[in-house]
Formats: structure tokens, C-alpha cells, sequence
């Protein structure tokens, strides 16, 4: 029985699948297993992953599923105490393995761990962070935050007053590479398939928290992540699947502590926030053509 399950799911990024493979370095290793959950590619992703790499558990699906019940796939196949979940555009460091299952064996109130993400060239990642707020939502990536680029909102919500360079418990990790607890799983449940994409991480670490689990960062473990190499293949319908997640997030957590007379007020701001993201792209595709 392996002690650690490393879950890929993948989408036409064949190359970046291959190298996140390699870096586990998991072969020969009786204590690791991986699999990857193919969600209808069309690069040949699959075939390539079967003949390059034969001890890959390998899921194919005929259709998209969407990335929250690819991973429940990838989840429900798996054997190991501990899972991590990892994008396929990811290239994870030497020990880090190693350093994310012996911090969850020593920490047993921890439902999760998430190491340090670094940016291609070598900066940081703030892949953790406080659950979002209302404010996070008009300030974050929007025209106000463009407006005030050091606005407390954004800073908070992205933890920026400390270096990261310390170990610490913390609201929520990045889903692109996070490490759990099969017990704390079986307790929280799986991941919430309502979400296509995005914020599935957030949701899953919010229930965590709710039942008394710990989710926590650990900076000696790193990762890199290269960001978006899926969802920048079709950027229009990613910025509505992101404002749809971030739609479900607050009416399944934050609507119910709303009074009843203004629950609408974020979905409007949410809804607004999406024709704005869609213009500015759209502007921003005709400025470069």
C-alpha cells in the first residue's frame, strides 16, 4: 500500500504533463503511486503518458468532466494515507515529497499541507492565503485594484505583510499543489463537482476548517508552477467559469450570513465583475492584434 498518491488531472498539455511526471522521480519507489486522470485531450496526452510511463495509473475520459470531478476520479483510485493533488503544470523540487508527508505525520490535526509555489522564474507564488471577502472580490484583478495597486484588501488577502519563508497555518492553500489527509478526506468528503473549475480549493479547505482541521504551508517544500497552461487555451470561457465558482462559493458559505434583503448584492458586483474581465480582455486582444 503506497503511503503517498500524487493526482494529476490533465488537459492538452502533454509536455507539461511529462516533465511534472518526471520530477516525482517516483520509479521504483514502492511508498508512491500516481495517477493521472486524462480529461478528453486531444494532444495525445493520454497514449504518450500510457507508453512513457506503463506504472501510471492512467483514467481516460471521453468528455471534459471538469477539473473538481476529475480529481474525485483521480481521488476514488487512489490508495495511499495521503494524496497530493497536483497540476500537471507543475515541477515539484527534490525532497519535497518526503517533507510534505513527514510534516502531515507529525502534525495529525492537519488536514492539509501546501508547499511553496514559485513562479517560473524562481519568484514567489503567495499560494496561500485568507479566505476571500467582498472587498477581495472589487479589489482583486479588477480595475479598483489596478487603480490602488497596494490596496490593504488585495495585501491581506494575499498575506503579504511576511515573506512566506516560514512555516504557518493559514485559511487555504492553492489547489495547484496541495497534500491531504486521506482521514481528514473521508471526514470533509470530496471535492464539490459544482464547481467546473476554480475555488474548489477554497471550498475544500473552508469545510475543512469548519470541522476543526488545520490547513497549513510548508516553505521548505517547493514547487514550481507555471500558472494557467490549461485554462489560458480558452481565457474567455475561463473568465466565466471563474466568476461561476466564485458565484456557488458565496451563496453555498457567505449568502446565508447576508441579510435576506441584499443576498443579491454580490452576485450583481460578481456578475459585473465578469463583463468587465471579459471587456477588458476583449480590449486588450484588439490592442495587440
Amino acid at each position: 500500500m503506497p503511503l503517498l498518491s500524487i493526482c494529476i488531472v490533465n488537459w492538452n498539455t502533454r509536455e507539461d504533463l511529462v516533465k511534472a511526471i518526471e520530477s516525482l522521480n517516483c520509479g521504483g519507489a514502492d511508498d508512491r503511486e500516481v495517477v493521472v486522470v486524462d480529461n478528453a485531450s486531444s494532444d495525445g496526452s493520454a497514449a504518450f503518458v500510457r507508453s512513457r510511463f506503463p506504472a501510471v495509473t492512467l483514467l481516460e475520459n471521453q468528455e471534459n468532466s471538469g477539473f473538481s470531478r476529475a480529481y474525485n476520479q483521480a481521488i476514488e483510485a487512489a490508495r495511499g494515507e495521503y494524496l497530493l493533488l497536483l497540476n500537471p503544470d507543475c515541477i515539484v523540487h527534490p525532497h519535497a515529497l518526503e517533507r510534505l508527508t513527514a510534516f502531515l505525520e507529525s502534525n495529525p490535526k492537519a488536514a492539509a499541507v501546501g508547499p511553496r509555489l514559485l513562479n517560473a522564474d524562481g519568484s514567489l507564488q503567495y499560494s496561500c492565503r485568507r479566505f476571500p471577502t467582498f472587498a477581495t472580490g472589487l479589489f482583486r484583478n479588477t480595475p479598483l485594484g489596478r487603480l490602488f495597486p497596494r490596496n490593504r484588501f488585495s495585501r491581506e488577502y494575499l498575506m503579504t505583510e511576511w515573506d512566506h519563508s516560514a512555516a504557518r497555518e493559514v485559511d487555504w492553500i492553492s489547489g495547484a499543489a496541495i497534500c491531504i489527509r486521506r482521514e481528514a478526506l473521508d471526514q470533509v468528503g470530496l471535492l464539490d463537482e459544482r464547481f467546473f473549475m476554480y475555488c474548489e480549493d477554497v471550498d475544500w479547505c473552508f469545510r475543512a476548517r469548519k470541522l476543526g482541521w488545520g490547513i497549513h504551508y510548508l516553505p521548505t517544500a517547493t514547487v514550481t508552477h507555471l500558472i494557467g497552461r490549461s485554462s489560458d487555451q480558452r481565457p474567455l470561457e475561463m473568465v466565466k467559469e471563474f466568476h461561476r465558482s466564485m458565484a456557488h462559493f458565496y451563496r453555498k458559505h457567505y449568502a446565508p450570513d447576508w441579510p435576506l434583503g441584499f443576498r443579491w448584492v454580490p452576485l450583481a458586483a460578481i456578475r459585473l465583475r465578469m463583463w468587465v474581465a471579459l471587456l477588458h480582455h476583449r480590449l486588450s486582444i484588439g490592442h495587440n492584434s
